[in-house]
């Protein structure tokens, strides 16, 4: 008898393939130990900058990582209308760390820093629907001159770290410096020589590494850790504001965290916070700088931007609003792209119309598509 015809079988699309467990999990660990050099330096920077002691600052990186896998969790799951229910990490914004550091020693510590925040997330929570419709004024233009700034602003904290971090008693002595350029060697060794899994964890694996190096040298302390509990409680607002448990969480990592020396984050900084700025040009070299103004647009943004990382007084005798916004050369370079954006591509010129040669290409006319929120 003829074998009766079977159904034809629909290919499973790889963004909807499930991989065996093992994989799973391997990818898992990849993609956290990936995200998590980054996520731990905003909580070291901000930390850093307002003198917290080795508890706190334990305590801080604990309640950062416990944040970040909720929101993680939400991402991936979603929740109502929250979370883009894809396969990501999420992490922290460096786009913050300069007025968070402002708010912070400026007499508000951390109470002002955690009540700023709750309100810009809950303003940004109400306006969301509506940046959804301003897309068209973020093509790569904006974009790319603003990742551009991040990194570039970023960089000179890097640069404090290598030399040993702002305030040591022992700055810019040279073995800081080597310690740092040895972690930047392994960084870029690994990524160049080491398989693909390991390539993607380099800077970790930078860290981890001149870790092992400095702590048999002296440069370390790790009298904190043993010091910290296995299980603690992450309790927010815990700085100042009422607070009320949430999660268990392990606090000896965040010690252990709280006590790489600042070379090494150095070392592992200056990869990260470049890879940032690099990202920017990348996505600027989208951009069609001819017979336009795009030029005077970058040009102008990342000298605003900048101005306020090379002279950090420039703005001491303007009233605090000011320096809030300005003070951040992320937020100063941000707001100098759109306003140029708007001005010379968005704006009726000498002959009553944009520019339609430069609108085409970079997407100002009709929205900037995927490329302009990458």
């Amino acid at each position: 008898m003829p074998t009766p015809p079977t159904a034809p079988v629909s290919p499973v699309h790889p963004v909807d393939e499930i991989p065996p467990v093992r994989h799973l999990t391997a990818f898992g660990l990849q993609h956290v130990l990936a995200m998590y050099a980054g996520a731990v330096a905003v909580p070291l920077i901000v930390g850093g900058a307002m003198k917290l002691s080795p508890a706190d600052l334990a305590y801080l990186i604990t309640a950062d990582l416990l944040v970040c896998g909720i929101a993680t969790l939400i991402q991936c799951v979603g929740f109502w209308r929250f979370g883009v229910r894809l396969p990501i990490m999420q992490g922290c914004t460096f786009a913050a760390v300069s007025p968070m550091v402002l708010i912070g020693t400026t007499g508000g510590g951390l109470p002002a820093i955690y009540g700023s925040v709750i309100v810009a997330g809950l303003a940004i929570t109400l306006l969301a629907p509506v940046f959804g419709r301003l897309l068209r004024f973020f093509p790569p233009l904006v974009t790319g001159t603003v990742i551009l700034v991040i990194g570039l602003s970023l960089l000179p904290v890097a640069g404090n770290w290598a030399a040993g971090g702002v305030g040591s008693a022992d700055f810019g002595e040279p073995r800081n410096l080597a310690l740092a350029a040895f972690v930047l060697a392994v960084v870029l060794g690994v990524q160049r020589f080491a398989p693909a899994f390991l390539s993607r964890i380099a800077v970790l694996t930078g860290i981890v590494v001149g870790l092992a190096v400095a702590v048999p040298f002296g440069f370390t302390d790790f009298d904190g850790v043993g010091d910290a509990d296995w299980v603690g409680i992450s309790t927010p607002f815990h700085f100042g504001a009422p607070a009320f448990e949430v999660s268990a969480v392990v606090s000896k990592l965040g010690a252990v965290v709280a006590a790489v020396p600042a070379p090494v984050l150095g070392g592992a900084g200056l990869v990260m916070f470049g890879t940032v700025a690099a990202s920017g040009l990348r996505t600027l070299a989208a951009v069609e700088f001819k017979d336009n103004h795009n030029l005077t647009v970058v040009a102008v943004s990342v000298a605003v931007g900048m101005l306020p990382v090379g002279v950090p007084t420039i703005y001491a005798k303007f009233p605090d609003w000011f320096r809030t916004v300005m003070n951040s050369g992320i937020s100063a370079g941000c707001l100098t792209a759109i306003v140029l954006n708007l001005l010379f591509n968005h704006l009726a010129g000498k002959g009553g119309s944009v520019d339609s040669g430069s609108a085409d290409v970079t997407g100002l006319a009709g929205g900037g598509g995927q490329d302009a929120v990458e």
